[in-house]
């Protein structure tokens, strides 16, 4: 469920000034289950579609960042995989994360979607131009997110909000 504030045009046109797409990673760009083997190497499942989504927007001139509380050889491969440049894991204070890559990138936060699931993405959600919750994230960050998926984390909710934001540049003409 979307906030009761914000209609799906207002998040069009939130979404057609993004410049940096930021995202957790467990719970967002997989379906939040940990995996490991016997000798406890990691491991994750990620879906294409998501991947097709980041390397849409990735191609369009939006900037993708992966912030993740966790460090992760398994998201370090997909990133270098899909191009992501900006991947921060092992982040315990993710607002000063991106606020650092803004001073990079020369926009502000209204030109930030950041994508999130639990409780320790709520700061940059708040923060956020573009604030998204993913389908099955936690009830608490409806008192923050201006749009939630349809879609559950790791199961192709990425690529949703790729969909939305490259949708909403073409609305307007943007590149």
């Amino acid at each position: 469920m979307t906030n009761p504030s914000t209609d799906l045009d207002q998040v069009r046109s939130i979404a057609a000034g993004i410049r940096l797409l930021a995202l957790d990673v467990d719970g967002v760009l997989t379906d939040g289950r940990l995996h490991f083997d016997a000798k406890g190497n990691e491991c994750k499942v990620f879906h294409s579609r998501d991947g097709y989504g980041i390397r849409r927007i990735l191609e369009s001139g939006i900037d993708v960042a992966l912030i993740s509380g966790r460090k992760s050889i398994p998201v370090e491969k997909r990133a270098d995989e899909l191009g992501i440049r900006y991947v921060h894991l092992g982040i315990a204070d993710k607002p000063a994360v991106v606020e650092q890559l803004l001073s990079k990138i020369g926009c502000g936060w209204d030109s930030v979607a950041y994508i999130g699931d639990d409780v320790p993405d709520l700061e940059c959600m708040r923060l956020a131009g573009l604030a998204v919750a993913v389908a099955d994230g936690h009830r608490d960050l409806d008192a923050v997110a201006n749009w939630r998926t349809k879609i559950g984390g790791g199961r192709g909710a990425v690529r949703e909000v790729c969909d939305l934001i490259l949708a909403a540049r073409n609305a307007t003409g943007d590149p």
